[in-house]
């Protein structure tokens, strides 16, 4: 008797969606880690442009590695910016296949616009650094006088842009949902008084200092951004 050999089942299609998934983590962890060594290797000109808002106000560090602590931080900040375009690109890529070729044709324009507003928003931030610096700086007195540690004016300063840059995203998302049905344009015209509402909370919780110019930058960036996000969807149709 001659044994017919069983088939072999063909991988679960949910399987082969986290391969995928992790394919595309994977490349963009890697383009992470290479815009961090990037950002190292020029980790000290970078210092020296993020620090000219103090201008002759001295930075310090305390623990031993503190230094060195500071060029990683910043490394790993410059590496999630520069390694940006990857992660758009690989996101894209892994949703691309599930999408009509009328989908893919209107989503394709949303992945450099959503690039450019990520570098819009670290531009807003980098305008609004002097001005908030500024402003909390000028509560020194001959009594208060400012010591300034080195890798808490980093982290502020590496948070700010990164909020920011990463703020200034949602209206992909915004138009995304019209896209699905779930918004259209009339009712985000409705929603305008909460969406003011939220862009405050927003701005006033997300901002990483205790300054009153980076909040209310962020909201008002936020609020026109919802806007455009209003004027996008007309455009579309929805």
């Amino acid at each position: 008797m001659v044994r017919t050999r069983e088939p072999v089942d063909a991988p679960a299609p949910l399987v082969e969606h986290l391969r995928e998934l992790r394919r595309r983590v994977g490349i963009a962890v890697a383009a992470v880690l290479v815009g961090a060594v990037l950002t190292f290797a020029w980790c000290d000109s970078l210092i020296a442009l993020l620090r000219a808002p103090l201008n002759d106000t001295p930075l310090y560090f305390v623990g031993i590695g503190d230094a060195f602590g500071i060029r990683m931080q910043l490394s790993l900040i410059g590496g999630v910016a520069l390694a940006m375009p990857i992660w758009l690109w690989q996101t894209w890529a892994f949703i691309r296949p599930g999408l009509t070729a009328t989908e893919r044709r209107a989503a394709g324009p949303w992945i450099p616009l959503a690039l450019l507003l990520f570098v819009i928003g670290v531009g807003v931030a980098w305008v609004v650094l002097p001005f908030a610096v500024s402003f909390l700086l000028s509560f020194a007195t001959s009594d208060l006088t400012p010591l300034i540690a080195a890798d808490r004016y980093f982290g502020f300063v590496g948070s700010l842009m990164l909020v920011f840059g990463l703020a200034t995203e949602y209206p992909i998302l915004l138009v995304f949902l019209s896209r699905v049905g779930l918004l259209t344009s009339a009712k985000l015209r409705r929603w305008r008084r909460n969406a003011i509402v939220l862009a405050v909370v927003v701005g006033a919780f997300a901002t990483p200092g205790t300054d009153l110019v980076s909040p209310i930058v962020l909201s008002v960036v936020l609020y026109l951004l919802y806007e455009l996000s209003i004027w996008l969807i007309k455009i579309g149709g929805r």
